[in-house]
């Protein structure tokens, strides 16, 4: 009994040194001159609704939240329960907080104008892939959240248009990803590095476990789902065998690891140091990853914690987007292996 209270005695200790996401957000909304709290309350609905995510992930299997939904998104691909779960409840929440005049979702064809009076005016648009890799819930794998925060350039007394969406990821206000692994983290970006928030279940709380998070720039796993390996590009091909060959110098070679979930295999990387890379090949002219709703926020993240983001040639933040829901190859993480791979790229061009 006494082992008990002395362990429930640290434990509440500890809590009180714990800062909160939400405390944090505010704490740091001093570095932002003319900063009015909306993007506080914006993370506020962000969180809310990771929340419930969350929730309906740790009871599949037991609730009806696995498997497909029996529709396709605009992309293509088969829409699973927990996409159309995540997108009503990610939508729902910022809504109902009035501080975003719309969103535009992976799984959405359209972007969605919030029209009720409590949107009108509203400075910010969210972009957000709801679920990604939703297609590992079923088998107990890591999937997660990305989302994207910009301010509208529409006028605010007019309809929001598609160029409030249609921004380089330069002009990213915050950016950040929920991570529903063997714990759940909110990590984000506001500009001023990245920050990590645990999810304590029993309490209902994201409380700040990994302050001003860096990737190191040299590291030593590659990720790449290399069944695609013949259809790459030379330059590609070449830079995976590099990652292969003995260089004591170099501490190669590397060891691969692929999840098959963006923001798992991106988690790794960033507290470990690595690359992942989804290139374009025959099947994929473009790649496959979504420019606006997973490479500009997690190079925004990259860039953040001291890494870097490519499509092999140019930095991702910098591409113009076109469409919606457009499509680039993406290499990111450790700056010093993007490096490698961009000249890798370049030294076969004309392969």
């Amino acid at each position: 009994m006494v082992k008990q209270d002395i362990t429930s005695s640290n434990t509440e200790l500890q809590l009180k040194n714990l800062t909160t996401l939400g405390e944090f957000v505010i704490r740091k909304q001093h570095e932002y001159p003319g900063a009015t709290g909306d993007l506080s309350q914006i993370f506020g609905a962000i969180r809310l609704a990771s929340k419930l995510v969350h929730r309906e992930i740790n009871k599949a299997g037991i609730a009806d939240i696995v498997g497909a939904a029996g529709a396709e998104n605009i992309q293509g691909e088969q829409q699973q329960k927990l996409d159309v779960y995540a997108n009503e409840k990610f939508k729902a929440a910022l809504a109902a907080r009035g501080l975003v005049c719309g969103i535009a979702s992976e799984e959405e064809e359209h972007f969605v104008e919030f029209t009720h009076d409590l949107s009108r005016g509203s400075k910010y648009v969210v972009l957000i892939d709801p679920v990604d890799g939703s297609s590992n819930i079923d088998v107990n794998v890591g999937v997660g959240t990305i989302f994207s925060i910009y301010k509208r350039v529409s006028p605010p007394d007019g309809p929001v248009t598609l160029d409030d969406f249609l921004q380089p990821g330069t002009e990213q206000v915050a950016a950040g990803y929920v991570i529903f692994g063997s714990s759940t983290m909110l990590v984000y970006t506001t500009g001023q590095g990245v920050n990590g928030f645990t999810f304590d279940p029993s309490i209902g709380v994201f409380y700040l476990s990994h302050e001003n998070m860096r990737i190191p720039e040299d590291g030593h796993i590659y990720s790449v789902n290399e069944g695609n390996y013949v259809h790459f590009h030379q330059g590609v091909k070449k830079y995976i065998k590099y990652c292969q060959e003995i260089d004591e110098s170099t501490n190669r070679p590397y060891t691969s690891r692929y999840i098959g979930s963006l923001v798992a295999d991106f988690h790794r990387n960033l507290l470990k140091g690595g690359i992942y890379f989804y290139p374009s090949y025959a099947n994929n002219p473009n790649g496959k990853l979504r420019l606006l709703y997973e490479c500009n926020p997690m190079a925004f993240l990259a860039e953040q914690a001291g890494g870097r983001a490519s499509n092999g040639s140019q930095r991702i933040l910098e591409l113009r987007p076109t469409e919606l829901h457009q499509r680039t190859p993406l290499f990111v993480g450790s700056k010093n292996m993007v490096d490698d791979v961009e000249q890798h790229i370049a030294e076969h061009a004309n392969s």
